[in-house]
């Protein structure tokens, strides 16, 4: 290999030691992803070709870096239906590619005589729902049906999804119906997504009695789901029970996600509930789940505006401990906004104590 860079030795170093990519499409490698970052896809190329990636791994790391060509040429030679979900998927979890999944589908199935399968239409599906075309993965059905093939849970469940985001929940509900009419039964993620719509629109005994629903059929609530009723509580005025059930989420066997802390805290800021949404922030930090810059900063600027400057400094400078090195970027205008150099060092800017 010394004709190969040291970028691309370090990178088939790693593919060769790392486990399989998960031919699903998405499990992309971080190396990949680095030198795409830099823009040496030459690097990339050279890598992926003198590993001993299977097809499928290598179209999702092809992908993955934006070399969709590359992708397409790995997959004509090797053309089947697990190559062919490999470079959907990849393009489905793609943030500019899942939009050719499905002239893609159709343009390969047809040139390379590749039958798909449940799981091709699957990722058909869920892109065209992601596209906010729920309406024609109606069709997509009919087809999957004249070939024998069966939809799972996830299908029907991307498919509902989809129909509740575009504001359509009567066709959501029939899409549940004929779930149900199939002889399958709907799982957590199926119930979560009635429970998110419910917990949107809907009031917090509506969202209860689909969990009692879940749990009667020997399902069980999870993070998502909590995270919907506390959502549908605070929506509608009870900050109490919201607080309940986030307090008592450990003891259900579940744990506070990053989703949790950037809704939550969020919607304690709006409401003007600052010294329980700085508890809540610094659950996250201990839990190493801090949301992301956008909730932070509306933290501190409400601690700011209200006169909280010292409480606004702890949260700031907890999150510096934290974050270490890693406390960069538009993060270091938090401290800015507290009064703090970016050594930690005051300012000469007035702040009011808490």
């Amino acid at each position: 290999m010394a004709f190969l860079s040291s970028s691309s030795r370090l990178v088939i170093r790693y593919l060769s030691t790392a486990a399989a990519t998960d031919t699903a499409g998405h499990a992309f490698d971080p190396a990949i992803r680095r030198l795409a970052r830099a823009g040496d896809f030459s690097a990339i190329e050279s890598a992926i070709r003198s590993s001993s990636l299977p097809v499928e791994s290598a179209i999702t790391n092809y992908v993955s870096a934006g070399m969709l060509e590359q992708a397409l040429a790995s997959l004509s030679s090797s053309p089947s239906p697990s190559s062919l979900n490999s470079l959907l998927s990849s393009c489905n979890h793609h943030p500019k590619l899942f939009l050719r999944v499905p002239d893609l589908f159709s343009q390969l199935t047809a040139a390379h005589s590749i039958a798909p399968d449940g799981f091709s239409y699957s990722i058909l599906i869920k892109s065209l729902c992601r596209s906010r075309k729920g309406h024609q993965s109606l069709q997509i059905l009919k087809d999957m049906e004249t070939k024998n093939i069966q939809p799972n849970v996830i299908t029907y469940t991307t498919i509902m999804d989809s129909f509740y985001k575009e504001d359509k929940p009567a066709k959501a509900g029939d899409i549940w119906n004929e779930m149900l009419q199939k002889g399958l039964s709907p799982d957590a993620p199926a119930y979560n997504v009635r429970i998110m719509h419910k917990a949107l629109t809907g009031k917090p005994d509506e969202v209860l009695s689909l969990i009692a629903e879940m749990e009667e059929k020997g399902l069980k609530p999870d993070t998502i789901t909590f995270n919907y009723l506390i959502e549908c509580y605070c929506r509608n005025g009870k900050m109490d029970l919201a607080k309940k059930v986030y307090d008592e989420m450990e003891e259900k066997g579940c744990e506070p996600s990053y989703a949790t802390f950037r809704s939550y805290i969020t919607v304690l800021c709006k409401k003007g509930k600052l010294d329980r949404a700085i508890e809540v922030m610094e659950d996250s930090m201990k839990r190493k789940r801090v949301p992301d810059l956008g909730t932070v900063r509306m933290l501190v600027q409400g601690l700011v505006k209200k006169k909280k400057g010292r409480a606004a400094k702890r949260v700031v400078t907890g999150l510096r401990h934290k974050f270490g090195d890693d406390f960069a970027g538009g993060w270091l205008e938090l401290l800015k906004m507290v009064g703090l150099d970016s050594t930690g060092g005051e300012e000469d800017v007035a702040v009011a104590p808490a």
